[in-house]
C-alpha cells in the first residue's frame, strides 16, 4: 500500500509537470490523500499516507513542479462511508487537484461521486469492489485488482488445487468483505464437488466470534473463507483454534498485514491469503523500500 501511494503521487506529479509552465494559479499544488488514519485500521491508512508523503518530499526536493511545491492534504475517513463523503467535500474545498484514496471500497464508492462532480482525478491503491469503476466515472482509477478476479483465484485454489468438498464462508458485511465473499462463492460454483456449508456475516468491530465459529465447527468444513480486514481476521484465526475449529482460514488482501500475525499469534500458521506478488521481492523496488523504512514521521 505504501508503494502504491508513492506511485500514485508520481503519476499525478508527472501529469502536472506536463502542464504549461508559468500558468496562473495557486502558488502550490495540493494533492489529497485519505483513508482510515485513526481507529482499528489506522495501520492501513498510515501506510498510504507514508507513501504519498515520500513522493511529495522527493518532488519538492527537485524543486517541485513548474516552480510550485506540492503539499499533501490528509483526510481521515475512519473507513466510514458517511465520513468519507464529508472528507471528500472538505478536500475538494481545500483545492486539491488530485486524490490518492480512499482505501476501503465502502469509503471510495460514495466519495468518488464527490470527486467526479468536482472534476478531480481519484486513484485508489486498495479499493477492490467492482462497483467503484463500473460506475463509469472518467476520473476514477485503481492500481489494484478487483474482487471478481481475487474471488476466482481463491475459488480455483480451493476447488481446483486443494479439491476441498466442504467450505464455510464468513464476511464482515462491508462493501469489500461481503463483496469478496460473494465473488468467492460465485466462482466456487464452477466446482460442483465443493459445497458451501454456510454463508454468514459478522459485525466489523466486534471482538468475540466464538459463537459463530462454534456453529461453523459443527458443519465440519475443511476450510473457512473470510471476507474482511485484519483486525477481525486475526481474531477469527485465533478464536477458531480456541473453539477447536481446525480447518484453515483463507482470506484476501485485506488481511495481508503484519498486524494480522500480531493479533492471531501462533494461530496464524497455516492461513491462506490471496494477494499480488510481494513487492519486497522485486529487485526494482529495493531502492523504494530503503527510503520508506528510513521515514520517521509516521
Amino acid at each position: 500500500m505504501v508503494r502504491a501511494a508513492f506511485l500514485l503521487i508520481a503519476i499525478f506529479a508527472s501529469v502536472l509537470a506536463g502542464c504549461q509552465k508559468g500558468a496562473e494559479g495557486p502558488s502550490e499544488i495540493v494533492i489529497g490523500v485519505a483513508g482510515p488514519m485513526t481507529g482499528d485500521q489506522s495501520k492501513l491508512g498510515g501506510d498510504v499516507e507514508r507513501g504519498a508523503r515520500l513522493a511529495v518530499e522527493e518532488w519538492n526536493a527537485r524543486g517541485g513542479i513548474n516552480g510550485k511545491k506540492l503539499r499533501l492534504e490528509v483526510g481521515d475517513d475512519q473507513h466510514d462511508p458517511k465520513q468519507a463523503v464529508s472528507v471528500a467535500n472538505k478536500l475538494v474545498n481545500s483545492g486539491i487537484v488530485g486524490m490518492v484514496g480512499h482505501f476501503n471500497s465502502s469509503a471510495s464508492i460514495p466519495a468518488s461521486a464527490v470527486y467526479n462532480s468536482a472534476g478531480v482525478p481519484m486513484i485508489t491503491p486498495a479499493s477492490t469492489n467492482p462497483r467503484l469503476t463500473d460506475q463509469g466515472f472518467w476520473n476514477v482509477f485503481r492500481v489494484c485488482g478487483r474482487d471478481d478476479q481475487q474471488g476466482k483465484v481463491a475459488a480455483d485454489f480451493v476447488g481446483g488445487q486443494l479439491k476441498l468438498k466442504r467450505v464455510a464462508i464468513l464476511h464482515d458485511k462491508t462493501t469489500y468483505g461481503q463483496g469478496l465473499a460473494e465473488e468467492f462463492r460465485k466462482s466456487l460454483a464452477a466446482y460442483p464437488e465443493s459445497e458451501v456449508v454456510s454463508f454468514d456475516g459478522i459485525t466489523q468491530g466486534d471482538k468475540d466470534f466464538r459463537g459463530i465459529l462454534t456453529s461453523i465447527k459443527g458443519k465440519n468444513p475443511e476450510l473457512f473463507f473470510f471476507g474482511g480486514v485484519f483486525p477481525e481476521g486475526g481474531q477469527l484465526a485465533k478464536q477458531a483454534k480456541e473453539v477447536g475449529l481446525t480447518a484453515p482460514m483463507l482470506s484476501g488482501d485485506g488481511v495481508i498485514d503484519p498486524k494480522f500475525i500480531e493479533i492471531a499469534g501462533a494461530a496464524a500458521e497455516g492461513t491462506y491469503l490471496t494477494f499480488t506478488p510481494d513487492p519486497e521481492n522485486m529487485p526494482e523496488a529495493k531502492g523504494f523500500f530503503g527510503k520508506i523504512q528510513g521515514q520517521t514521521w509516521k
